[in-house]
Parts: C-alpha cells; sequence; structure tokens
C-alpha cells in the first residue's frame, strides 16, 4: 500500500543530487527545481510545462543540475516538448511528476481516473524509464532515475502517487 513521503527526505534526496552534480563542490545555488503552478495558481505565474522543459533544456546546456516537477496533467500538455526537447534532443531531464487523484487502494493503472491511468503507459510509448515514489523507502529512487537521465541523454521520471506531508 503506497504511503506519503515526507517532503524533508524528498528535498534531502535533491540536495545530494544537486551535490553529487557539482562534484561535491559548494555552490549558490546548489542545483534548480523548476515547478509549473496548478491551475488553481496560474495566475500568480503564467508558466507552462513546454516552457519548463525549454528552461531545463537551457540550464543542461549552462551545465546546471535542474529537477522539473509537474502534475501528470503538465505531462499530457507537453508531451510534445518531451519528445522534441528531451527525446529527439538527447536532453536529460529528470521528472517528478504527481499523480494527482491516484486512489492510495489501486495500481495507478486501474485507476478510475484516466490520467492517473494512462501516466505510466503514456511514459511507456515514449520510452521514458520511470519508477514509482510509493513510500520513504523509494526516497533513493530520485537519485537513480535522476542520474538515469544523464547517462542516457533523456528524460526519466519518478511519479509521486500520494501528497507529500
Amino acid at each position: 500500500m503506497p504511503e506519503s513521503v515526507p517532503a524533508s527526505l524528498i528535498l534531502d534526496a535533491y540536495k545530494e543530487i544537486f551535490r553529487e552534480a557539482r562534484g561535491g563542490r559548494p555552490s549558490e545555488p546548489l542545483g534548480w527545481v523548476l515547478s509549473v503552478p496548478d491551475t488553481h495558481q496560474k495566475s500568480v505565474l503564467a508558466a507552462t510545462e513546454d516552457e519548463a522543459n525549454a528552461i531545463a533544456a537551457g540550464l543542461w546546456i549552462g551545465g546546471e543540475p535542474c529537477i522539473l516537477m509537474i502534475q501528470h496533467a503538465g505531462l499530457y500538455a507537453s508531451i510534445n516538448t518531451l519528445r522534441g526537447v528531451a527525446i529527439d534532443g538527447k536532453v536529460p531531464i529528470f521528472y517528478m511528476i504527481g499523480l494527482l487523484q491516484r486512489e492510495r487502494d489501486k495500481d495507478p493503472r486501474d485507476s478510475r481516473h484516466s490520467m492517473v491511468r494512462w501516466c505510466e503507459p503514456l511514459l511507456d510509448t515514449f520510452g521514458v524509464p520511470h519508477a514509482r515514489l510509493e513510500g520513504p523507502d523509494d526516497v533513493h529512487l530520485i537519485a537513480k532515475y535522476f542520474k538515469l537521465s544523464r547517462e542516457r541523454r533523456g528524460p526519466a521520471a519518478v511519479l509521486v502517487g500520494l501528497e507529500t506531508m
């Protein structure tokens, strides 16, 4: 059964990824986390996932480590940019994708919510390696898939199934 993951564990994983990406050198900023606001907050920052993909690509080109946090709706909205920039452009973008409305008692592929149900099959169709963050014991997958995106020069994702706490 999936469980919520403390935000502090995720942030610690991000910090470790960024330190390693910078060869252990102290740096300001340590790394970049891009996030696109959800529908309820879109007026605060008018940005799209397409733009976030392009910014992530620019940061990578400039040698900056970056993590892109989006909801599954943003994955669907930006699939052409993921294909064109991350896949065809061979840009290692690492995604943390929230599965809004995932039912705690169901496998995502069995969800009654189509956007949850089709997220993994969509990533599979495009050949994007992915894993599920199902609880605190899975936090190590963040670093693993961040590294995988770099090794393969393409996208990789970790799906966050329940709200962090």
